[in-house]
């Protein structure tokens, strides 16, 4: 889905004119929807507003983990990590 606050434009625009709308992008700061057959194909964006979002993904798989951790806890689905340790050293023959 489109966000109606972006700036919406064909890619045959933005091939005619690359140096107005990247001017466009760095002034406003908002991503552009480009499209072609008048459905949406590509989002150009800057690079720092690409950076924040993969920033914003990443800290949201992060909190994801920490969750699904703490459940694991909770539910007793955890094993103590010297067990976990001596199980690694049988099953790869490690010697104590």
């Amino acid at each position: 889905m489109i966000d109606t606050t972006q700036e919406v434009h064909t890619l045959a625009s933005f091939n005619e004119q690359p140096a107005d709308m990247i001017r466009q992008l760095k002034a406003t700061h908002r991503p552009i929807t480009l499209t072609v057959d008048g459905h949406p194909e590509i989002v150009v964006q800057e690079a720092a507003a690409y950076q924040r979002l993969l920033d914003l993904a990443a800290f949201a798989e992060e909190e994801q983990a920490i969750q699904q951790g703490l459940e694991d806890m909770e539910a007793g689905r955890v094993q103590p990590l010297d067990e976990v340790f001596e199980e690694l050293r049988v099953k790869h023959g490690i010697p104590r």
